[in-house]
């Protein structure tokens, strides 16, 4: 995938949403309550106008109040919290809902655009989950739990989250989501997957890589790891990063709701690992060395989540 330079002028590939001409002026400028002052173009062939939609398109707060609530969030303070943060810096606030619905919208959004860039990495992946308990029932006085999973891949190398997806059980199909979208993001650069002692990772990492007839074994060797009480060594870096998750969602008190917006939360969580920190051991967001052609745009990005959400809603017009 190539990557336009979010340097350009900005103002040479406005094209009109109703007629897609590039015979496109500058008209005046809206004004607006919370957001300050916002462009409006005018298309000389059809004589509409319009504005660009940059991925902040109707919402009613700057984009960088709601990217800093969602980086807040990923740092470890609650909707709640982030909400009281707010109303001490911004004199119009938004609700604790609103918070979990900018979370919510731009993981996905986000998640929709780095689920397709092909990444360069190592030559081994690990793959292992993490167990969950999420709240079946919503309502109030309503008790009962359901026990999910957190499956994810690294990439030991880069330490770039390859994969991830979360959900009910981890069972084969559940697998097979992950290690597809590892296939898919990573081409040929895998020969070893490393996973614990679970039956369905070696028939599902055989299946989705396959057989190679010419040398007569199979495309990715399944390094089955197997901790016994003399060992109790196992996939370090993998390790490592569910420290780093369990660090964040050991405060939730549990996910509530849906499959969906656990999911998108978790999401969210792999955008900020892989984009938006700076990880210990390479001094560095583990994308400037997975994606360095990304890396290059940008750096010059303080605000990775503003980035991003451009970069994503552009690919999606």
């Amino acid at each position: 995938m190539r990557y336009k330079n979010q340097n350009q002028d900005k103002y040479k590939k406005v094209l009109c949403p109703n007629c897609n001409s590039n015979d496109v002026i500058k008209w005046c400028k809206r004004k607006t309550k919370n957001r300050g002052e916002i462009q409006r173009y005018k298309c000389k062939s059809c004589k509409s106008y319009f504005t660009i939609d940059d991925g902040f398109f109707r919402m009613r707060n700057t984009p960088q109040k709601i990217t800093q609530s969602v980086d807040l969030f990923y740092r470890g303070v609650s909707t709640r919290k982030v909400q009281e943060h707010l109303a001490i810096f911004h004199p119009h606030n938004a609700s604790h809902m609103s918070v979990y619905n900018w979370i919510v919208k731009y993981s996905k959004m986000i998640s929709k655009f780095t689920n397709k860039l092909k990444v360069s990495v190592g030559e081994e992946a690990q793959i292992d989950e993490i167990e969950f308990h999420r709240r079946q029932y919503h309502e109030k006085g309503m008790k009962g739990t359901e026990k999910n999973f957190f499956i994810d891949s690294i990439d030991p190398d880069t330490k770039f989250l390859i994969s991830s997806e979360y959900s009910k059980t981890r069972g084969s199909q559940n697998i097979k989501a992950v290690v597809k979208r590892i296939k898919e993001k990573t081409d040929d650069q895998i020969k070893t997957a490393t996973t614990d002692g679970w039956n369905a990772y070696g028939k599902v990492i055989k299946k989705v890589w396959g057989y190679n007839n010419k040398l007569g074994r199979y495309n990715v060797f399944h390094n089955r790891v197997i901790v016994s009480e003399k060992d109790e060594t196992f996939n370090y870096p993998i390790e490592r990063l569910h420290n780093s998750v369990r660090a964040r969602t050991k405060v939730m008190r549990g996910f509530h709701g849906s499959i969906n917006s656990a999911n998108a939360i978790m999401k969210g969580y792999e955008i900020y690992y892989n984009f938006v920190t700076k990880h210990q051991q390479i001094k560095c967001c583990p994308y400037e060395l997975a994606i360095p052609e990304l890396a290059e745009i940008l750096k010059e990005n303080k605000n990775k989540w503003v980035a991003l959400i451009n970069m994503a809603n552009q690919q999606s017009i």
